[in-house]
């Protein structure tokens, strides 16, 4: 964003939370990671463990169910940017990313660490 400022171009960064797209696909992602982990050598599986593999999927699965399918909210910040006189800098989009994402981006590295 600071580079193109010399050269008088305005970015706006648009920043969005969890959204069901194509990209957050669980049944795809699901595949893949599992295909990932059937290719791993067998020291590397031993020391994740069956437990991690499992324990990742169920925590996975739970965090696909929160995903916000609502993607005007990020077109929204997207036209905005490319119509507004004055853009912002930044835009969040759903409330994920206003409530923790950001929030977390301003503690200090060991309290996210924690959190």
């Amino acid at each position: 964003r600071l580079e193109m400022r010399s050269f008088g171009v305005k970015v706006s960064v648009i920043e969005p939370g969890n959204f069901k797209t194509m990209i957050t696909n669980a049944e795809i992602l699901e595949n893949n990671f599992l295909s990932i982990w059937e290719k791993l050598p067998g020291e590397i599986k031993a020391s994740y463990g069956e437990n991690y593999l499992k324990q990742f999927l169920v925590t996975f699965r739970k965090m696909q169910k929160r995903y916000n399918s609502n993607l005007t909210l990020v077109t929204d910040c997207m036209e905005h940017a490319l119509t507004s006189r004055y853009p912002r800098t930044r835009y969040s989009a759903g409330w994920d990313a206003k409530l923790i994402y950001i929030p977390l981006s301003y503690l200090p590295s060991a309290l996210t660490d924690v959190v």
